[in-house]
């Protein structure tokens, strides 16, 4: 137990949640949910009319009191969160992500014409990425985020967050999502509800692809689909048949590639699914 100018918080940790509880009610309340480490992601509640920033930048708090934030594939910085209450007491956190150990490829003798991108190729893509962080860049006060996710398909997971290949010494992009086998046409859930933003059938990379807002800057992304049940606007469910399994763009079989970002930022999906909501 800690005391700091009449404020008193216990800390209590587990694999999987970490969770702030205060020794009085009148005191600072802060819980938080999910796992500090890179790609982590993490689910905090406190109350509504308090104020929360992380290193001195203001994160949005909902009318039930949650928010939410995250944190990049290799962040290794130290980082601040501090909640304040009316009355101008404040809780402190410091910390920094834990490190972890991805999966590195390395593979040689790449022929040089394979390595040239194709100017018209990253024309294509460049326009691509523009429309998806249009997308991601989109703040709503929907509170779906709050309510926990659940794994939008049924199969076996053959691609994890941050793999990256090599090729003749040459960093390729990290892999940012989940992938999961599957056949074409197989059903994709709705992880959590939300809002259709976006939905593409033929991007360069990533083919058919969908982005649902779940509220306060988290979007899942689906890649690689063959179709789409549902239309930018729609408002999605938890466990809806949204679209399904596919091998369209630069996939090499059907799959599907699942990704969770905070804003730009992108996250581990696997990390989203383990953190518990907050009542």
């Amino acid at each position: 137990m800690f005391k700091t100018a009449s404020l008193y918080i216990i800390y209590i940790f587990t694999i999987i949640t970490l969770s702030v509880i205060p020794a009085e009610a009148s005191n600072v309340i802060v819980e938080l949910s999910g796992e500090m480490k890179q790609g982590g992601y993490i689910l905090g509640k406190t109350g509504p009319n308090n104020s929360v920033e992380l290193d001195g930048k203001v994160l949005s708090v909902s009318d039930s009191g949650h928010f939410v934030f995250g944190f990049s594939r290799d962040d290794n910085q130290l980082h601040t969160l501090v909640v304040r209450n009316s009355e101008g007491k404040a809780f402190t956190k410091i910390f920094t992500p834990e490190t972890r150990s991805y999966n590195i490829q390395r593979v040689e003798g790449i022929a040089k014409k394979i390595m040239q991108p194709n100017p018209v190729a990253v024309a294509r893509a460049k326009k691509d990425s523009t429309q998806v962080k249009a997308a991601r860049a989109n703040f709503s006060h929907d509170t779906a985020f709050s309510s926990g996710f659940v794994a939008p398909i049924d199969g076996t997971i053959t691609g994890v967050f941050g793999s990256q290949r090599f090729y003749n010494g040459v960093p390729k992009s990290p892999h940012y999502g989940l992938d999961y086998a599957g056949k074409t046409g197989d059903p994709v859930k709705a992880p959590a509800n939300g809002t259709i933003v976006l939905y593409e059938p033929d991007m360069f990379y990533s083919g058919g692809t969908m982005i649902i807002d779940h509220g306060y800057g988290i979007t899942s992304s689906f890649l690689h689909l063959s179709d789409s049940y549902v239309k930018v606007g729609d408002k999605v469910t938890q466990g809806d048949v949204v679209a399904a399994v596919g091998s369209s763009g630069r996939a090499t079989g059907p799959h599907l590639d699942w990704r969770i970002n905070w804003f730009q930022m992108r996250l581990d999906p696997m990390l989203v699914l383990r953190a518990k909501p907050i009542k």
